[in-house]
């Protein structure tokens, strides 16, 4: 018999391959950080000797969920603002509390809560978009959690930089000391065409393109937004990006509410991904994204959750289970956003926009075990007809109990395995009593 490290059983294997294949009474052969083989569970065993079987009655096996947008180190201003326009939340609300708060030590701290919230609701890998990008990817990879971290970067001085060569500096250092780690992809991001001018957006797009990385970007999220570049530049949003050349494949797309037709059309001719935040964009009031129109138009649609300050959880099964019954609404069609065509956004194509699909977002043999393990013995997952409904229309972030990244059990039993939760918790609560004292003083 061939050795392995782990056996990892399931009712149903939902491999999200290109056929959608689902097993049932399958398992999943790991060995090192890599899946070894998917078949029938008697076939699994019979060819493989594991040193850990993973117990798989009344379970579902499927991949790790991919969260292509998020802010992580925003957890710790979870609820700091709420009901608020996005204008007024971000330049009101969190942009002064960031000034005052950010620092390598709060990003380091917010972090690990948050990849802890990430990996307990089966997210294994996340694109993020914020600042001190070492202390980020240093307390994901503590975490064993899988990140596309991008250097944030606008056109004023913040606590990291003050002009545009100082951010893009910072950005070819982070990429420098990251790339080729196993967990830790950089990445470049400018927060937006209103927050960067276009010399900065063209020398992200060169420096992208010469250190090979993704660029990723707000873009259209609030028709405020539209206008003001309207009035800027002659041109809406995503016009403007092409005329300055950042419209590609290398580019992944926030929110992208407002898009007209011939903008739609635009980002499908140049292979732009685009990242769907439906529930942050609910809450802001933002709008609703055309993600049919963009999915038609044959754009790779994936989820994200934005930062919790806006969402305020980051929770992919929340996302996609929203979007796939508010679009349905909003077209008057429930054929509109399917359940397979929602799984896929969640876990594949969200791989694909990340440039990571040759390593994550399907159970195949030779891919990274990137993989988690859902309890259907809960009476809303009872009786069970169809593993894909369930899963869209009715598994929630807290029935995930097995959690695994790069061949490694993060999670075991719905528990940290890579570090100290009670700890993470303390720690977060110290700093919301600092926040909360400042506050109360001004």
């Amino acid at each position: 018999m061939e050795k392995a490290d782990y056996i990892i059983c399931g009712d149903y294997v939902v491999t999200m391959d290109e056929r959608l294949s689902v097993l049932r009474d399958g398992a999943v052969a790991v060995g090192g950080t890599t899946v070894l083989a998917v078949d029938a569970r008697d076939a699994v065993m019979k060819k493989y000797d594991a040193r850990h079987i993973v117990a798989g009655e009344g379970r579902v096996v499927m991949p790790g969920l991919v969260n292509t947008h998020t802010h992580a180190a925003m957890v710790y201003f979870r609820g700091l603002a709420d009901d608020l326009p996005l204008k007024e939340w971000l330049e009101g609300h969190i942009w002064p509390a960031e000034g005052k708060w950010l620092s390598a030590g709060f990003v380091g701290d917010a972090v690990e809560l948050a990849c802890l919230e990430m990996l307990k609701a089966g997210i294994t890998t996340y694109n993020d978009m914020y600042f001190f990008g070492d202390s980020a990817a240093q307390s994901t990879r503590r975490l064993g959690m899988r990140a596309v971290l991008g250097v944030g970067i606008v056109d004023f001085p913040t606590m990291t930089a003050a002009t545009a060569d100082e951010y893009l500096g910072n950005a070819a250092r982070f990429i420098d000391a990251w790339k080729g780690d196993e967990l830790i992809t950089p990445c470049i991001a400018p927060h937006s065409a209103y927050a960067c001018g276009p010399e900065t957006l063209r020398r992200v797009k060169a420096l992208a393109d010469e250190r090979d990385v993704l660029v990723t970007t707000h873009l259209s999220e609030t028709a405020w937004e539209v206008g003001e570049l309207q009035s800027r530049f002659g041109k809406r949003p995503a016009e403007h990006l092409d005329a300055l050349g950042l419209l590609d494949e290398r580019l992944l797309a926030a929110h992208c509410v407002w898009l007209d037709e011939q903008e739609i059309a635009l980002l499908a001719r140049k292979r732009v991904g685009v990242s769907h935040c439906i529930e942050s964009n609910l809450k802001l009031a933002s709008g609703f994204a055309p993600v049919p129109e963009m999915l038609r138009a044959g754009i790779p649609v994936t989820f994200g959750t934005d930062g919790a300050a806006s969402n305020n959880t980051l929770d992919i099964f929340g996302e996609l289970s929203v979007a796939a019954k508010v679009h349905k609404a909003l077209a008057k069609d429930p054929t509109v956003l399917d359940a397979k065509t929602a799984l896929l956004m969640a876990t594949r194509w969200g791989a694909e926009a990340l440039h990571l699909a040759d390593r994550i977002g399907s159970i195949e043999r030779g891919k990274r075990a990137d993989l988690i393990t859902l309890d259907l013995r809960k009476p809303h997952l009872t009786p069970l007809y169809d593993i894909y409904s369930h899963l869209a229309y009715a598994a929630k972030a807290s029935d995930v109990e097995t959690v695994f990244v790069n061949g490694a059990r993060v999670v075991s039993n719905g528990a940290l395995q890579t570090g100290d939760e009670q700890e993470l918790l303390r720690k977060a609560a110290a700093w919301a009593e600092r926040i909360r004292a400042c506050n109360s003083r001004s």
